[in-house]
């Protein structure tokens, strides 16, 4: 690749469209001159003429009218290449399919939404939500997912963020659960109950151990699970509480959501400090058009979900 000039690709095209050394240097911006010596290495590249004088006018050799259609559809589309990527998206036609990777709790309030909306200015693009069994920066670093949503859990220092809404963990509990019955519900009411705890790792010990601890208290966890929507399954059927994220128990676009599970909410009588859920992806994907407009997309649903 060493002998390639692109530049000599975009004389050519101009050449064999303008048929004229001086109207191709006017295209190009070029002196007649620059034009003349441009086309003195074409032909040397080529082996071909190209442009041959015929009375007062250049003509195209066979050759040259044989690329004249190659040519220019790849000066076309060398020139798109390296042009700004912004404003170039068509929606209709991007055929995409972009890796999701978020907890079960986004996945079924948002997934949804998010489809309906992507397919209603995208027809072909496809979504594929899959499993967060941890935060580690690697799969948005090669490409296995494209944008992870969550608590940023890495301090991969490129990975690139924006804040989609603030969350906070509240107790759940089957509806006429005695824990409700009696006002307010007291942190030494809340640690006598039986919980279900969900976490991805299996551990039994959590944030909520450790605010109960500073009170003087410890609970009894009989029974862990994978994610939260397994938790909330879990106390609707049982006398187990739970302490969940309260976008799980529904938002705007999904009124009524914990009603129709059977479940009630109550605020937690310890110390809970509310996190950030962001979508998170890597600096490799910051100027694509389609993946700036997925990002987009995302964060305007949630605003309208968790205002």
């Amino acid at each position: 690749m060493q002998a390639v000039d692109l530049n000599l690709l975009l004389a050519l095209d101009a050449l064999l469209t303008e048929r004229s050394v001086t109207g191709a240097a006017r295209r190009l911006g070029l002196s007649p001159s620059a034009m003349s010596r441009t086309l003195a290495r074409l032909r040397r590249v080529t082996g071909d003429p190209l442009l041959v004088q015929a009375g007062r006018n250049l003509v195209a050799t066979p050759y040259a009218e044989q690329i004249c259609g190659r040519v220019q559809a790849l000066s076309r589309d060398a020139q798109a290449v390296l042009q700004p990527a912004a404003g170039r998206l068509d929606l209709a036609s991007v055929h995409r399919t972009f890796t999701i990777r978020a907890g079960e709790g986004f996945v079924e309030m948002m997934a949804a939404p998010v489809m309906a909306a992507v397919a209603g200015s995208a027809p072909h693009v496809r979504l594929r939500f899959v499993a967060k069994p941890d935060k580690e920066p690697e799969p948005l670093r090669d490409g296995r997912i494209d944008l992870e949503i969550g608590v940023l859990g890495t301090a991969a220092p490129e990975l690139l963020t924006q804040l989609l809404f603030r969350d906070r963990l509240v107790g759940v509990a089957r509806c006429g659960h005695p824990i409700l019955a009696a006002g307010a519900v007291t942190p030494e009411r809340y640690a006598a109950c039986g919980h279900v705890v969900a976490s991805r790792r299996g551990e039994f010990h959590g944030p909520v151990d450790d605010a109960l601890a500073e009170l003087g208290l410890s609970r009894s966890v009989s029974l862990v699970v994978p994610g939260y929507p397994d938790a909330m399954r879990v106390v609707r059927g049982s006398d187990l509480v739970a302490a969940v994220p309260r976008t799980c128990l529904g938002n705007r676009l999904t009124a009524g959501h914990a009603a129709g599970l059977g479940l009630e909410s109550f605020e937690l009588p310890i110390r809970a400090a509310d996190f950030a859920i962001s979508a998170i992806w890597h600096p490799r994907m910051q100027a694509d058009p389609a993946h700036r407009w997925l990002r987009e997309t995302i964060a305007e649903l949630c605003r309208k979900a968790y205002p």
